[in-house]
């Protein structure tokens, strides 16, 4: 069964949904019935015969958009006040190139089999057809079983990481109701009034998640990204104006924090710039390629500078409180409270747009190997199992910022990191490569292969050790 038409449809996921990070995420290929698609085209982009520049610039920007940029500021705290800001500009540098990387690697390939379009998973495929060992031009359909696989793991992750939020944002609305004011400006102390755990709060959205992720019709979910798109920016806006407000004496802020921590950076910052599936589409979707790299290098500069920003201000205005989600720490008046609210309102959305993703991978690969009086029965079962399961673990690991850098390390790392520069060597190392252009190329894959392990190790052991603890507490304190 072919799944040329489902996936273009995931295709169009990724940039109108914002993404991440939060990013996203990404899919598509003629020849196959299980792998390949991409979160990362925007239904906008799918009705477009080709996209102005303007308009692919702002796709990219929003395609990085997402639930990470507000974990940035701890990202920060872990790194320290010096280190962090120069980490996130490292890492800005170094995943805009690996998307120039894969931009001309596909473009190379698109002229030599003369397609129009080459997607991640395809490019990975060909880059190996085209390595100079024999073993691996016979396995070069692992490259994009490997693409596909862990772009499911990091839409999966995402919403896992959608469920924390939610959970974390309406407790702290729900606790602080009664003692929430229109006065935004005091230095009060409020005592949040006790209710369920968080992990509770979880499995009430639930009932919510089955019935967004039950609608099929990829038309149906684009109004529920318009109004995600539209609540998140509202909501970005309004805390930013926020954290500019009163910054204290940042000389008490360590420039460099503990090594311990900066994994924990690694994974959620590479979480947030994790949206590599993004440029492929657009670039075939514009009217003028030519101009897509340099499009890239800016848009991925404002992703960078806006990164660095919020997560620096975050830091710096609230210090060693900063939360999780820099929603958190939102002073507790009707104001702010409902910019967690918009938020709530606009990851809810979301979520349906992420799991469209995965699901558009794995249901037509199982529905294909049924009868058609199965068909239908089997694709709501499907998606039943996959949102429990993203709930089941979304409860079993309750940390919002541990989820993130789990995703960021475990998924986010070899997609952005990893695989690009491995794929570079493999493209052109036949046709003649500089050995400074090989080292450049081992070093960011070893620098995403070392986060990947230590990443993954640090959340799974700062888990591990807070297993004895009460994962949240169901009295917070912040100021109104």
């Amino acid at each position: 069964m072919s799944v040329t038409k489902s996936t273009e449809g995931a295709v169009a996921v990724k940039l109108d949904l914002m993404s991440p990070p939060e990013s996203a995420k990404k899919l598509e290929n003629k020849d196959s019935t299980f792998l390949d698609e991409s979160p990362s085209e925007s239904p906008g982009l799918k009705k477009t015969k080709g996209i102005t520049v303007i308009q692919a610039l702002i796709h990219l920007v929003k395609g990085n958009m997402g639930t990470g940029i507000l974990g940035l500021s701890l990202a920060v705290k872990n790194a320290g006040i010096l280190m962090g800001p120069l980490s996130l500009l490292v890492m800005g540098l170094i995943a805009c190139h690996c998307m120039h990387i894969l931009v001309r690697c596909a473009q190379r390939f698109c002229k030599r089999l003369n397609k129009p379009f080459m997607d991640y998973g395809d490019t990975v495929m060909h880059g190996l057809e085209a390595s100079p060992s024999a073993w691996l031009q016979n396995h070069a359909h692992w490259g994009r079983h490997i693409v596909s696989f862990f772009l499911i793991v990091t839409q999966l992750g995402f919403c896992c990481v959608y469920i924390v939020f939610l959970a974390d944002n309406l407790k702290q609305v729900v606790e602080a109701v009664n003692s929430t004011t229109n006065n935004c400006h005091s230095n009060e102390t409020v005592m949040l009034t006790p209710t369920m755990d968080s992990r509770l709060y979880m499995l009430s959205f639930l009932p919510f998640l089955v019935l967004l992720v039950l609608i099929r019709n990829l038309r149906i979910l684009t109004i529920f990204s318009m109004l995600a798109n539209i609540s998140m920016l509202v909501s970005l806006v309004i805390i930013t104006q926020y954290i500019t407000q009163e910054i204290p004496d940042p000389s008490r802020l360590p420039l460099v924090a503990s090594w311990k921590t900066y994994p924990l950076f690694f994974g959620t910052a590479i979480f947030s710039f994790e949206s590599i599936g993004v440029v492929l589409p657009l670039e075939n979707k514009m009217k003028n390629a030519r101009h897509f790299p340099a499009i890239l290098s800016l848009g991925m500069s404002i992703v960078t500078s806006l990164y660095i920003s919020i997560g620096t201000l975050g830091y710096l205005r609230f210090g060693d409180d900063i939360k999780a989600s820099i929603s958190l720490n939102l002073p507790n008046c009707w104001l702010y409270q409902s910019v967690k609210l918009l938020y709530i309102a606009g990851i809810l959305c979301t979520y349906a747009l992420q799991f469209y993703v995965p699901a558009e991978i794995i249901i037509p690969f199982a529905i294909s190997r049924v009868s058609t009086r199965w068909a239908l029965p089997l694709d709501l079962s499907i998606r039943l199992a996959m949102v429990c399961l993203t709930c089941l673990l979304a409860v079993l690991i309750p940390r919002l910022d541990l989820v993130i850098s789990l995703v960021g390390s475990v998924s986010s790392s070899a997609l952005a990191l990893i695989i690009p520069p491995l794929l570079e060597v493999s493209t052109f190392y036949s046709e003649g490569m500089s050995p400074l252009t090989i080292f450049k190329d081992a070093l960011i894959s070893i620098l995403g292969f070392v986060g990947f392990v230590v990443g993954t190790y640090q959340a799974l052991d700062e888990l591990l050790k807070s297993g004895d603890s009460p994962l949240f507490s169901n009295s917070t304190t912040f100021l109104r």
